[in-house]
This record gives C-alpha cells, sequence and structure tokens, in this order.
C-alpha cells in the first residue's frame, strides 16, 4: 500500500512539472507574429497542443492548427511569387524602358532625316523637288516599315529607289524627247549594266541594309528579352515545391520561434528546387545577351545609323553628280538597247526656265551653319542621334548586368535581408526541423541537378513546358542577332550565286559596256552647282536639262560630314 502511494506521489509530481514545463512553452510569441503579418487565423493555440494533424511542419508539439498551416501554405506561395516579381523587377522594366527609348529614338531619328531633307530641298529647290518628291517619300516610309517589322526586302527595295530616280532624272535629262512608261520600263531593263550613278547605290545598299538590319534586329532583340523577363517571372509553383517554401517560411512559427529565419544552404535548396526550370534558362539566356552585345557594337561602330542616314543626302548627290557626269554616254547607249524616242515637238529652249526649274537660290558654304528650319531640324536630328547613342552605351551596361541573372536567382533571394538568417554555418537558424546549422550539401544549378535534392521533390524528366518555349524564343532570337552583327537578314538573305546576302550589290562584271566616247558626248551639258552665289541668267539656258541633278547635287552642302 505504502509502495502504491509512492507511486502515486511520483507520477503526481512529474505530471505538474510536465505541465508546468508545458505551460511555459506557450504560443503567444506566435499569435503576435501572426497578427503582425496580417494573417487572421479563427483560433491560435495559446499554447502548444499535439501536432499529430499537421501534414507538412514538424508533428510534435506545435502551436500550428490545420488552418493555420493551410494558410501558411497558401502564403508562402504568395510570398515566393512576390520574391520572384521583385527581384526580376529591375530586369523587367530596364527592357520594358530601354525598349520604348530605343524604339522611339529611332523613329524620330528617320522622321528627322526625313524632314530635315525635305526642308532643305523645298526651301532651296522648291518646285522641282516637290513634283518628285514622293520619290525620297516612298524610300523613307519603306525604311520605317522595314524597321517596324513590314516584309520588306531592303535591297529590292533600295533597287526599285535607284530606278524610280533614273526614269525621273533620264526624263528631265531627255526633255527634247517623249519617254512613255514602255520606254522607262526598256530603261530599267539596262540599269545594272550602265551603272548610271557609279558606285554609291552598291555602296549605300551595303551600309543602308546592315544598319537597318542591326537596329531592327537589335529593337527585335529587346522586345523578345522583354516578353521572356516578363514570362518567366510569372512563377507557377508546384505543389512539392510550396510544400518546400512552406516548411522553410512558416514551420518555425509552428515551433513556436516565429522569430528564427530559415539557414541559408537550406534556403538555397530549397530555392534551387523551385526554380529549378527558370535555371535552365541561363545558358540560352547569356548566349542571347552577349549576341544583343555584338549588336549593340554594330550600333556604336561602322554599321551606326547615324553614319548612314546623316549623310544619306551627300550620298544621293555624288550619284546624281555621276548620272550628270555620264549623262551622254547613258543616254547614247539607252538609245541604242530601246530605239531612239520620239521628239517631243518642243525644244529645251522654248520651253522657258520657269517651267522647270527656278534657279534663284542662295547655297551654302561647308563652314555655314543654316539658320533656317532645315537648320534647325538638322541640330535637332544630331541631338536625337546623340541621346540615341547614349541609350545604347547604358543598354549595354544594363545588358552586361543582367547575364547569368536566372541561375543566381536563388543566390539573390537567400540574403538576410530578405529571407535568412544570413552566414549559413549559423547555429541560431531554422533548418527545417528545428533551431541549429544545416547539414545537406547545396545542390547545383538546373533541373537534372535536383535529383538529389534534399527538400523539393522535382521530377527532372518532365521539363516544364513553357519555360522551353521561352528557351527557343531566345534560340530564335540569338540566331536572328548573330545574322545581323555579320550584316545578313535571314528574313531576306540573298540566294543568288551573285550575292553573299550581306547587303552589298554584286555590281557590274566584265559585260559592263565601254561608255562612248566622241562629240556626242558634249550633246548634253553637265552643270557644277554654283557655290559663289545666286545663279546668273547666262547659266539658266541649261536649267531645264539639268534641274533635278542639280537640285540634289546641292545637298552634298546641307549636311557638311564627309562620306568615304
Amino acid at each position: 500500500m505504502l509502495r502504491l502511494e509512492t507511486i502515486l506521489c511520483t507520477f503526481s509530481v512529474l505530471s505538474v512539472a510536465a505541465r508546468a514545463d508545458f505551460k511555459a512553452r506557450n504560443c503567444s510569441e506566435v499569435r503576435e507574429a501572426c497578427v503582425a503579418r496580417g494573417f487572421s487565423f479563427t483560433q491560435v493555440p495559446h499554447q502548444e497542443i499535439p501536432g499529430e494533424h499537421l501534414r507538412i511542419c514538424p508533428q510534435g508539439n506545435t502551436c500550428c492548427t490545420l488552418e493555420m498551416e493551410d494558410k501558411f501554405g497558401q502564403q508562402s506561395k504568395q510570398d515566393f511569387e512576390n520574391l520572384v516579381d521583385e527581384m526580376s523587377h529591375e530586369l523587367r522594366t530596364t527592357f520594358v524602358s530601354r525598349h520604348k527609348r530605343f524604339d522611339e529614338f529611332f523613329l524620330e531619328l528617320l522622321e528627322n532625316t526625313e524632314r530635315s531633307l525635305n526642308e532643305m530641298f523645298v526651301r532651296t529647290y522648291g518646285k522641282p523637288y516637290m513634283q518628285n518628291s514622293e520619290v525620297f517619300e516612298n524610300l523613307f516610309a519603306e525604311l520605317k516599315r522595314y524597321y517596324t517589322g513590314g516584309n520588306v526586302n531592303l535591297e529590292e527595295m533600295l533597287n526599285d529607289f535607284w530606278s524610280r530616280l533614273l526614269e525621273r532624272m533620264f526624263t528631265l535629262l531627255n526633255s527634247q524627247y517623249v519617254i512613255t512608261e514602255d520606254y522607262l520600263e526598256c530603261i530599267s531593263k539596262y540599269t545594272d549594266q550602265l551603272k548610271p550613278f557609279g558606285d554609291v547605290p552598291r555602296k549605300l545598299k551595303a551600309q543602308v541594309t546592315r544598319a537597318f538590319i542591326a537596329a531592327r534586329t537589335f529593337v527585335q532583340g529587346l522586345s523578345v528579352g522583354r516578353e521572356v523577363a516578363q514570362r518567366v517571372s510569372k512563377v507557377s509553383s508546384t505543389p512539392a515545391c510550396i510544400r518546400a517554401l512552406t516548411k522553410m517560411l512558416y514551420c518555425s512559427f509552428c515551433r513556436g520561434m516565429p522569430a528564427v529565419k530559415p539557414c541559408k544552404n537550406y534556403c538555397l535548396n530549397v530555392m534551387k528546387g523551385c526554380l529549378a526550370n527558370q535555371a535552365d534558362l541561363d545558358p540560352e539566356w547569356n548566349q542571347y545577351i552577349d549576341a544583343m552585345l555584338l549588336v549593340a557594337q554594330r550600333l556604336e561602330g561602322p554599321f551606326n545609323i547615324e553614319s548612314v542616314m546623316e549623310p544619306i543626302d551627300v550620298k544621293i548627290s555624288e550619284a546624281i553628280m555621276n548620272m550628270q557626269d555620264n549623262s551622254a554616254q547613258v543616254s547614247y547607249r539607252v538609245f541604242q538597247g530601246c530605239g531612239q524616242p520620239k521628239p517631243a515637238g518642243i525644244t529645251r529652249s522654248a520651253r522657258g526656265v520657269s517651267d522647270v526649274f527656278n534657279a534663284r537660290f542662295r547655297p551654302y558654304s561647308p563652314e555655314e551653319r543654316p539658320t533656317t528650319a532645315a537648320g534647325t531640324s538638322l541640330d535637332r536630328l544630331r541631338i536625337v542621334w546623340s541621346t540615341m547613342q547614349h541609350s545604347v552605351v547604358d543598354i549595354k551596361e544594363k545588358l552586361k548586368l543582367s547575364k547569368k541573372f536566372w541561375s543566381n536567382l536563388p543566390e539573390a533571394m537567400c540574403v538576410e535581408d530578405r529571407v535568412t538568417a544570413g552566414n549559413a554555418s549559423d547555429e541560431d537558424c531554422w533548418n527545417g526541423h528545428t533551431k541549429g546549422r544545416y547539414f545537406p550539401e547545396v545542390q547545383k544549378d538546373g533541373l537534372t541537378n535536383q535529383v538529389n535534392n534534399p527538400e523539393v521533390s522535382v521530377d527532372i524528366t518532365r521539363p516544364d513546358t513553357f519555360i522551353r518555349q521561352q528557351i527557343m524564343a531566345l534560340r530564335v532570337m540569338t540566331n536572328k542577332l548573330k545574322n545581323a552583327y555579320n550584316g545578313n537578314d535571314i528574313y531576306f538573305q540573298d540566294s543568288s550565286d551573285e550575292g553573299s546576302g550581306s547587303g552589298s550589290g554584286s555590281g557590274c562584271t566584265e559585260v559592263c559596256p565601254t561608255y562612248m566616247d566622241g562629240a556626242d558626248a558634249t550633246e548634253i551639258p553637265v552643270v557644277k552647282a554654283d557655290r559663289s552665289g545666286p545663279v546668273g541668267d547666262s547659266a539658266s539656258l541649261y536649267a531645264p536639262s539639268v534641274a533635278l541633278p542639280a537640285m540634289l547635287a546641292l545637298s552634298a552642302l546641307a549636311l557638311h560630314r564627309q562620306w568615304r
């Protein structure tokens, strides 16, 4: 009897001690932490309860109900998605803002180039230019359509421009004849053999195609980078990932330790498992960034659009002068091939100068700065280009910073001020079970390396289809960028044997005709632009035949950047 009483007494003492110890580990700190985080639970235990009901967190004594664990799971998913969104925000805004800025600058550069040329020609040449301005308007319209993604073959478009210009010039140079549409069509067949504009069309074609291919592909590349960054940052968490996140972020609450943060290596394993597919994006992303940087170099170097657009009228003027210098030979060869056109029935001198061209203008000297509206447009053009150059430099720096972004994402997320307790060897961090050191090895990046991830169960045999689509989009864009770097447009590569696809014309070969010399060469006079001042009456006798050539030749003085 005495022994029984002793046992009962001892049991009572132990029970009181156990209850006292159990009561000491209350859940008040957990309640306060939940309120601070914005949770609204039906009930939070005042003290620990048995945890057999828990499905994710440790099932010992706990401060969590099943409702709390479920809401912790929902919040873990939201926290993870918000964190990825936050971490990728700068990357996404970089591509959005830089794409918008480059696109706006480029289009403004095109518009200012056309406006500057148009204002200068209208002011200087008046009616003759306005009567033929659609040739240039069509040129700029097609360049813009190409840049904005239109189905334009640059080489064919430029060939068509020179053909139209040849038709207009030939008609003006031979105004004593009736030049019909059929006759103009015949002339176009001899363009390649005649080379009426010298080597300028070939050079201009090479530079325009390379510059515009680089610019269009670059802005397309920024667009693809923007879309990929926006899509991939919208993560879709698997159930296994949500379980691991819940255990890492909130199971410490259930253990009565809401202030204890996860160990860094623990966080890394969870994030590497949850972001395994995103990490697989990295190799293709890095190649895409490298290709973007290469094209950016082209935009700063010999393919830059300013080197093409600012002196474009200089180049056209050089071509016009070539045509003017060889006008007699060109006409002779055309008459040989297409026959002699019918006389117009009115001589040039009888038509009157004012019918075709009013030569009362004052050309600019290369040293003189225009102060007209055209000068203002030119200034604006150079300002826009300077700003655009700074934009390219800025984009390059941002692109460099974005390399290895996706594989570095777990490391960037698992920092002390965001998720973890800091030092990976810290004893005072949450290891998924209790407060203490985290011993498992940190996994490598990528899907296949998660086969033994101790925290997240990852099916390495089922890659994320959506991420694979983004990888393919980057691969296609990288291929386009590499082609653009070499001056090739993969949409319109030249499949003929004559061209390399680089955009440079093939020009004349050994079958080019030998131009005639002799008296016929003086039949149509060649008039150089008068740089000394207004043209006198004696010079106006030749104006009808050289109106358009002289008009365009003087454009060389509008922008005095020398073209080599």
